[in-house]
């Protein structure tokens, strides 16, 4: 009997692990949407046959559906796997939202271990829909969804349901409360005038690649690739935003999943299976990259098609994470992290979705300029006055928005803030009001939801988002920052020119009353009267107007805005 030379039996057996098992194909595609409409969720259901040992590793297992739109745009859609065994018919979904309508043509189109298996057709029409679309990046102060409408995100930060065992020395019960779930939480921010908010993805909170989850009931841990009860709520938290009109920033990791308990329980960390062998080596270690791309994929593939899902945040304070360890993870390797998952997401993601992530204080170098980063962030505790300077600080050095995704009068948890509650009542007000009247597309986003719920202050967002409401609607969203015109003692003032009127804040933070002169910008200076409003008492009043400028006296420690409309 003829032997094989040993090295062409070697080249066979490599050649032979290296092609997909015989038999791998898509073996029906149903779409499950009877009437698809324009920015509506279009459902499909694949059933396919492959071999695999992870179904979320694209390098194994990828499925997409390649389309063609009505105006000729290819817009390739990802499929992820929903239940079923290697080698057995398994079920595969797709969820679509088509920013077009009219006919679509297209295939869904199967890999195996980066080989096209053969495509099958899919064809299908989308009627016109009254949906506004997705937010899209317009400039500095604003976003603007598809059909042109200006968005101003006005909220606070909702990072996390109630949680179970709350570490919290003088409001563990409070935080443990079960009110707090997004189902309550949603519905009390939209009926109080706010449209955002920002979340977290982490071990308490919708855990999507936690094996081990702590301080919380509502999730179970779960062994696999991805956690059942996280994707469970998940798909509830994109419906219950969709039913009261809000829209959220989705953070998909914590700090602290790099440092001790959370490393200890991370599922990248090899000691729990996964590929890195230190919180550094999650971010340099190409098996974690592709882990990390696959998990972006899925989301994207499972949750994309919601345009209430507005922005993708990589990280809560990253800078935490890097100076949190015994040798500073360098910015060089944190800031080619980002370049490359921003340059992934954005290819993978068919909405053009916005991408951003967070430091806390500190910026990682080079980090601010990535091109597939929509807009940058920080959070600023103890300092809310210093708001609109940092904005405007980083809007002329990047020439990208900026958002600051948390600010407070206390970041402190350990202390009782009962003590100072009517300084933290006064500093959330007052960053919102600085937020409206510096450039930025969402208004600086509060921290202690549970403890300014129980205050009943979320209500205050309804004045703030009136306000909002006027600006946007003057000049259909085109704003421009013009010279405030005080004459007087030093006071915080700002004043914004939205073409058909303009508005003008004047904050006393000192202790006594201070009087003054108002100027009013040049093209209302003609006009005999003006709207004064007072958000503290919620009433607008008459302000007479001699010879183009108004004389005023501010309370301490108040805020007054002035509306000049329709210039001559």
């Amino acid at each position: 009997m003829q032997r094989l030379h040993p090295r062409l039996a070697v080249l066979l057996l490599l050649l032979s692990l290296a092609l997909p098992r015989a038999g791998a194909q898509v073996q029906s595609v149903s779409r499950t949407t009877l009437n698809p409409e324009r920015y509506g969720r279009v459902d499909f259901t694949v059933t396919l046959k492959a071999e695999w040992s992870d179904p979320y590793a694209t390098r194994e297992v990828m499925l997409d559906m390649a389309l063609i739109s009505p105006s000729g745009r290819s817009v390739v859609v990802p499929a992820y796997h929903e239940k079923g065994e290697s080698g057995a018919p398994s079920e595969w979904r797709v969820r679509f939202a088509p920013v077009e309508a009219g006919d679509y043509r297209g295939s869904v189109i199967l890999a195996v271990q980066g080989r096209p298996q053969a495509p099958v057709p899919v064809a299908f029409s989308v009627a016109p829909s009254s949906a506004r679309g997705f937010l899209r990046p317009a400039g500095p102060w604003i976003f603007r969804f598809d059909n042109g409408e200006p968005f101003r995100g006005i909220g606070e930060n909702l990072c996390w349901e109630s949680r179970s065992n709350d570490d919290s020395k003088f409001f563990k019960a409070l935080h443990q409360d079960p009110r707090f779930n997004y189902d309550y939480l949603l519905g009390e921010l939209s009926k109080d005038g706010g449209t955002f908010f920002r979340t977290w993805m982490c071990p308490w909170n919708l855990p999507l690649e936690w094996h081990h989850v702590y301080d919380t009931a509502r999730y179970t841990d779960d062994t696999r690739r991805f956690n059942a009860s996280a994707i469970r709520r998940m798909d509830e938290l994109v419906e219950v935003a969709a039913a009261t009109h809000t829209y959220f920033m989705l953070t998909i990791d914590p700090h602290g999943a790099f440092l001790g308990k959370g490393w200890e329980l991370n599922s990248y960390n090899q000691a729990n299976g996964g590929p890195a062998a230190t919180p550094k080596d999650f971010f340099t270690n190409p098996e974690a990259r592709a882990r990390y791309k696959d998990k972006l994929r899925y989301m994207v593939a499972r949750w994309g098609y919601s345009p209430h899902l507005a922005v993708w945040e990589f990280f809560n304070e990253i800078d935490n994470a890097m100076y949190g360890q015994k040798e500073k993870i360098p910015d060089a390797v944190i800031a080619d992290w980002h370049a490359e998952m921003a340059a992934f997401l954005k290819a993978a993601d068919p909405y053009g979705r916005l991408v951003t992530t967070s430091v806390s204080h500190r910026d990682v170098a080079g980090m601010n300029a990535i091109p597939s980063m929509d807009f940058s962030q920080k959070h600023i505790y103890r300092n809310t006055l210093s708001i609109p300077a940092v904005i405007r600080q980083y809007v002329a050095k990047e020439g990208k928005p900026y958002v600051i995704g948390e600010f407070g009068r206390e970041w402190d948890w350990s202390k009782d803030f009962n003590a100072i509650a009517g300084e933290m009542d006064h500093d959330y007000k007052l960053g919102l009001w600085l937020g409206l009247f510096s450039p930025t597309p969402v208004l600086p986003m509060s921290w202690w939801w549970e403890f300014f719920d129980e205050r009943h202050l979320t209500p205050y967002l309804k004045r703030v988002a009136m306000i909002s409401d006027r600006m946007l609607k003057a000049g259909s969203g085109a704003m421009r920052e013009i010279p405030p015109g005080w004459t007087g003692p030093s006071i915080t003032a700002y004043a914004v020119d939205c073409k058909g009127a303009a508005f003008i804040l004047l904050v006393n933070e000192g202790q006594t009353a201070v009087s003054g002169t108002l100027a009013l910008p040049a093209p209302f200076a003609g006009l005999h009267e003006i709207q004064e409003f007072d958000p503290e008492s919620d009433c607008f009043m008459a302000a007479s107007v001699t010879r183009g400028s108004v004389g005023l006296t501010i309370k301490p420690g108040s805020v007054l805005i002035l509306e000049a409309d329709g210039a001559p």
